[in-house]
């Protein structure tokens, strides 16, 4: 089974879209978008994505997908 990566679908049109696309072509990788993740104030000022469980955040899409990949790594 392979790790999960959940994105809110609000946060996607604020930023984080460019690391979804990424990831979402890493066979390795199943990656969901929700409407809400109910982070709504983490949401309006970052990138972010819930990694296995865990919120991971950064200030680019490209900082958020070096994160995940680490958080990643980190709990395989």
């Amino acid at each position: 089974m392979n790790p999960l990566v959940e994105f809110c679908i609000n946060n996607l049109a604020n930023g984080s879209q460019e690391a979804f696309e990424i990831l979402e072509k890493d066979p390795d990788v199943d990656v969901v978008e929700y409407g809400c993740l109910r982070n709504c104030g983490l949401c309006s000022q970052t990138n972010y994505a819930i990694v296995e469980g865990e919120r991971v955040y950064a200030d680019s899409p490209k900082e958020l997908i070096d994160l995940i990949y680490e958080q990643l790594d980190e709990t395989l």
